[in-house]
C-alpha cells in the first residue's frame, strides 16, 4: 500500500471539501506548486486513492425529502440468490446504497424517495423481484450528519 505525505493527505482533504477546486486554489491552498499538485493528483487518482468526482445535489429540492434505510432478511444464500437481488436493486434508482450486515440482518439498503407512498411503491417492486423473509424499514427523521469525507488518519 501506498504511504500518503501530508501533502497528498492535505490534497485529499481538500478534495474532499471541494472538488471543483483549481490546480492555482489546490497549489494555494496546500503551498506545493500547480505542478506539484498536478503530479500528486494524476498519482492519486491513477492509484485509485480518488474513485470518483461528483455533485453532491439538494433531495429536498428534488422531492426526495424521505431517507430510508430497509433492512432485509433472507433465507435463501445461494449466489443465483444474490445476483437476482442485487439485479433487483441495481434497477431501483430511488435505492442508493446496498450493504451486506454481519447480525440479525442480511442486508441494508439506503434509499431516498419523495414520501411514504413513494416508499411503499418502491417496497412492492423490490418484494416482486426477489424473494425476501423478511423486510422493515426505518424512516430518518431528522439529518444530524451527512458528509462524504472520509478519514485520512489511518494511512
Amino acid at each position: 500500500m501506498t504511504k500518503l505525505d501530508e501533502f497528498d493527505k492535505a490534497l485529499l482533504d481538500q478534495l474532499q471539501t471541494d472538488a471543483t477546486l483549481s490546480l492555482a486554489e489546490l497549489s494555494e491552498r496546500i503551498n506545493l506548486s500547480r505542478n506539484a499538485i498536478w503530479r500528486r493528483l494524476t498519482r492519486l487518482e491513477s492509484e485509485g486513492f480518488i474513485r470518483e468526482k461528483v455533485a453532491r445535489l439538494d433531495r429536498d429540492k428534488l422531492n426526495l425529502g424521505l431517507t430510508v434505510f430497509i433492512s432485509v432478511r433472507t433465507e435463501a444464500h445461494s449466489s443465483q440468490w444474490f445476483d437476482s437481488f442485487h439485479k433487483a436493486v441495481s434497477e431501483i434508482p430511488e435505492i442508493t446504497g446496498m450493504y451486506r450486515m454481519t447480525g440479525d440482518v442480511d442486508y441494508v439498503l439506503h434509499a431516498f424517495v419523495p414520501d411514504m407512498r413513494s416508499y411503499d411503491r418502491l417496497y412492492k417492486q423490490l418484494i416482486s423481484k426477489v424473494a425476501l423473509s423478511d423486510v422493515s424499514s426505518s424512516f430518518v427523521m431528522e439529518e444530524i450528519k451527512d458528509t462524504t469525507k472520509v478519514p485520512l488518519t489511518y494511512i
